[in-house]
């Protein structure tokens, strides 16, 4: 049975900051350039969740999580709606996170899905990622109906310290 996907509250995405640090964690530990270093400490990890949460609450972003068979979270990723006054049809996805142990069944297509679904709902009509160049996401997107920009160089560094590439991509729903 493929993994439930649910939108979290504020309340719910606090509550839960120690599963979805597990899973940051975890796709840092694997070698996820994903905003943070190699050597990320977990209270820094459940810092982050906890600004997401308060995010949440402010009605700025939206928060999806994909739930194993007993419930706990192995995907998760986010829709920023809070953008300037200029762009109020855009929102920016961010945060595509799946664990280790969850790869391979479709919960990250399954996560787009829905974070697609939210952004119709809150009226966006562009959105926009980025994602390390050559890796298994920026593949995942080009399936998912996202057109690659290109890629900007040295944009930012792997967990263990190198430098890696970036592909900018966008979707018109």
């Amino acid at each position: 049975m493929p993994a439930p996907i649910r939108v979290l509250t504020a309340e719910e995405a606090a509550a839960r900051s120690d599963e979805l640090a597990d899973v940051l964690l975890d796709c840092v530990a694997g070698g996820a350039s994903v905003g943070f270093m190699a050597s990320l400490p977990r209270e820094q990890a459940l810092a982050f969740w906890r600004r997401v949460a308060e995010g949440v609450g402010r009605g700025e972003r939206v928060l999806l999580v994909a739930e194993d068979e007993e419930g706990r979270a192995v995907g998760t990723v986010q829709l920023v709606v809070a953008m300037p006054d200029n762009q109020p049809h855009r929102a920016d996805v961010a945060k595509m996170l799946v664990h280790r142990r969850a790869r391979r069944q479709g919960i990250a297509q399954r996560l787009l899905v829905a974070i697609d679904a939210q952004a119709r709902a809150a009226g966006k009509t562009v959105l926009v990622l980025d994602t390390v160049t050559g890796g298994d996401a920026e593949r995942l997107y080009a399936r998912c109906g996202w057109e690659a920009v290109g890629s900007i160089p040295n944009y930012a560094l792997m967990p263990d310290g190198a430098f890696c590439a970036t592909t900018v991509f966008h979707k018109q729903l």
